[in-house]
């Protein structure tokens, strides 16, 4: 979750590297890629996985229970408003084996003890892949308060199209974006009309290129940003640690092993433009998820292993964040402070020391 872009220019921006380790958490094993997780707080936060389970701790990862497990659903992204209110959302059917689950977006109001499908107005949405959330302070009769913006886009494998919701996730609006990228990946709102979010050029992987989009009227219309020169690439994750620097992964799926060169986006101006960095010469590192403690301090999961930057992505150290850590979420608190977990096969958890 995010202040709108007027709070986030606030936050402070650090320029020395902090002493900062990852830890693994005791979590119930899985055999493949687990996708996303979410904290509403440093103690309250939950997972999701392939199996079709919902795991909440609320004691910062030390322990964590099982909130539900269903059959045939694929869960794929997470995200909550508060303690109580959050979202679930699914891959959706014909894509991996097993699933039967067509309900794209799941809410729960009583912190995840039990979940409901949501409805929404629109394009049929067939599955997703990831969940942005945007805190909007505003004056309600003479009183400051806040309204919550939630962003929902999908899927691998195409269809894609995105959900919202500007009423704290009660009523949801679908629109398609295939005229913008066939696939949708990922998605970070700066503020309720700014964002960016992570395609492809085509559903056949063979013939597509990685692609970033933009948005400045609130995913209404998008503009690309970035589209690589080479086939069978697609952007996978993104993240922002200031409202001018951020950071995206490219995905190769090249059979070509001898093209092994692995690559991570960049921009300096709230993503307006993007150049690429080289990450690691390994084809069968595949970039997942990213995030950073700062501007220059970050760190990318891949397929085979983690790797750490402290100069803004010219450089790359591997460090352990297990295999194929697909999401990273970092929270920049008022104070200067952060937090953050990562999921992929494992759980890890950050230690600022």
């Amino acid at each position: 979750m995010k202040f709108t872009c007027i709070l986030l220019l606030l936050l402070p921006v650090f320029c020395i590297a902090q002493q900062v380790t990852w830890q693994k958490l005791n979590t119930q094993s899985y055999p493949g890629k687990q996708d996303d997780i979410y904290f509403v707080d440093e103690q309250n936060g939950w997972y999701v996985n392939g199996y079709g389970r919902i795991y909440r701790t609320r004691n910062a990862g030390q322990s964590w229970e099982l909130q539900l497990e269903q059959k045939g659903t694929f869960f794929r992204c997470i995200a909550f408003i508060d303690t109580l209110t959050g979202f679930a959302g699914t891959v959706g059917t014909e894509y991996f084996p097993n699933v039967t689950d067509t309900i794209p977006l799941y809410k729960t109001t009583n912190g995840g003890l039990t979940w409901q499908p949501v409805s929404y107005m629109g394009n049929y949405v067939k599955g997703l892949c990831a969940i942005d959330i945007v805190k909007e302070l505003y004056i309600n009769h003479g009183v400051a308060d806040y309204k919550y913006h939630v962003y929902a886009v999908g899927r691998v494998g195409g269809p894609a199209n995105i959900l919202v919701s500007h009423d704290n996730g009660n009523t949801f609006t679908s629109m398609e974006m295939n005229a913008y990228g066939t696939m949708l990946f990922d998605i970070d709102m700066f503020n309720t009309t700014e964002g960016i979010a992570c395609s492809a050029s085509d559903v056949d992987v063979s013939k597509s290129h990685a692609r970033l989009l933009r948005t400045t009227d609130g995913g209404k219309t998008w503009k690309t940003v970035y589209q690589s020169k080479r086939h069978y690439e697609l952007t996978w994750k993104c993240f922002f640690p200031s409202s001018k620097v951020g950071y995206a992964t490219v995905q190769s799926y090249n059979p070509d092993t001898t093209i092994s060169q692995q690559i991570v986006l960049k921009t300096t101006d709230g993503g307006k433009s993007w150049k690429e960095f080289k990450l690691v010469n390994n084809h069968k590192a595949r970039p997942f998820g990213i995030g950073f403690v700062n501007e220059q301090q970050g760190y990318v999961g891949t397929l085979t292993s983690g790797y750490e930057t402290n100069d803004g992505g010219r450089n790359w150290q591997p460090i352990d964040l297990g295999k194929a850590c697909n999401k990273i979420r970092i929270v920049h608190k008022p104070d200067g402070s952060v937090y953050g977990y990562a999921i992929g096969v494992s759980v890890y958890k950050l230690v600022v020391n």
